[in-house]
């Protein structure tokens, strides 16, 4: 069966210097056919121009803070069948589209969505859950290896992570995109209820994965600190307008507002903020379910068609990946090696193993390189025990083994 096209699109505001990072990863991608919708504000196309494959994305230049209008001017650029999206602070495994983009064969899929890996590029910061009418969501259990087809049920949508979800171009085209009422956060969730009530169904994609790099923005630090609540307040007061019953509003937003304020609390115990910033950020999560509860809901009319045709992106990476491995004391050299083979066109892991206990970390260099560092003995995922006797030869082939499906790995012999 041929694959669908896809059009690939990244919404980045005030990430300037981690957009290329994430635009890099998603030339090494592994698919026959797909373009890139870049839609960035001018800082963001500023940075991404200095890539040598600037040329060949889609650039639409928007300096709103509103995602989901950001979104809109994506799908409106797309022209492939399947629209998938990424966060600007977040890099694709190689097979990300491969797998996500499967579940598509089924022809009542209007939606997929992958896992999502946290910082240290392992454990998983998201994977399969559904979500209710308040938009509260619970793990939902998956087959790890395959994909699930799923048709939603008791009222619970199945969600999908604005940072690893696809979408068939011509549904949410016509269910009018992503709300524009949703500047920040529930912006997907909204598309999920939408398209529960629509009567589609959810394809869910464990292999497919992207790393989330959770960098700073206008409303949190890079250390997860939120340094504006106003969006959040806004965006669950116009959520729960649209989808939950009236009875239960208030009851709701004053547990919301109490979550929010104990994510405050935790974070001033843990020493990162004063208690006047509390009362800050709670005056702005009030200020916001003010403005939400008033916020205009506009009717969404369909989007456009796409400008132009698909503009493909050439490919970038030919051959196997190529797997090096190392000492620490070799490290610059090694990265060395492993840069000079990504500017050939290769796709490059390097692990470099230290004779420690150290937990693993997996991370994607500004260079184009997959990096895993850590003990030899030392755990890459986290669980089970921290310390495993083994031998360098065979910790490699624990984490090819491991990586086999993500990264395309031969593994026979090992």
């Amino acid at each position: 069966m041929t694959q669908p096209a896809v059009s690939v699109t990244v919404v980045s505001r005030g990430r300037a210097s981690d957009l290329p990072l994430c635009l890099i990863g998603i030339s090494q991608l592994d698919y026959p056919s797909f373009e890139v919708v870049l839609v960035a504000d001018t800082d963001g196309i500023g940075a991404a121009k200095a890539l040598s494959f600037f040329e060949n994305i889609k650039v639409v230049e928007f300096n709103d803070a509103n995602i989901s209008a950001a979104r809109n001017l994506g799908i409106a650029e797309a022209a492939g069948e399947i629209v998938a999206f990424i966060d600007d602070d977040a890099v694709p495994e190689p097979t990300w589209l491969h797998y996500l983009i499967a579940g598509f064969g089924d022809a009542d899929v209007a939606a997929a969505g992958g896992f999502v890996i946290g910082r240290n590029g392992i454990s998983f910061q998201w994977k399969g859950r559904s979500v209710d009418c308040f938009g509260v969501a619970s793990a939902l259990e998956v087959d790890l290896e395959k994909i699930s087809v799923l048709t939603p049920q008791n009222g619970r949508a199945i969600k999908t992570e604005g940072t690893n979800m696809a979408l068939r171009r011509d549904v949410i085209a016509q269910l009018g995109g992503f709300d524009p009422a949703f500047r920040f956060y529930l912006d997907e969730t909204d598309v999920n209820f939408r398209l529960m009530n629509a009567g589609h169904r959810t394809a869910l994609a464990p292999l497919a994965q992207v790393h989330h790099g959770y960098k700073a923005s206008a409303t949190r630090r890079s250390d997860r600190v939120p340094t504006d609540l106003f969006e959040i307040g806004a965006s669950t007061a116009v959520y729960l307008r649209k989808h939950a019953p009236e009875e239960g509003h208030e009851a709701f937003l004053t547990a919301a507002r109490s979550e929010q304020r104990q994510r405050a609390l935790r974070h001033m115990v843990d020493g990162r903020i004063e208690a006047r910033d509390i009362r800050r950020l709670m005056a702005t999560f009030d200020r916001g379910v003010e403005d939400g509860k008033a916020r205009s809901l506009d009717p969404l009319g369909s989007l456009p068609l796409a400008r132009s045709g698909l503009a493909p992106m050439p490919q970038q990476v030919f051959g196997e990946h190529v797997v090096l491995t190392g000492r620490p004391w070799h490290r610059n050299a090694l990265l060395a090696q492993a840069e000079r083979a990504v500017k050939s066109g290769k796709r490059v892991s390097l692990f470099i193993f230290s004779s420690t206990a150290r937990a693993h970390r997996v991370r994607f260099t500004p260079a184009g390189v997959w990096l895993q560092t850590g003990g030899l003995f030392g755990r890459s995922d986290r669980i089970g025990r921290r310390f495993k006797w083994s031998s360098r030869r065979k910790r490699l082939s624990f984490e090819l083994r491991r990586l086999a499906k993500q990264r395309n790995f031969k593994t026979e012999g090992l």
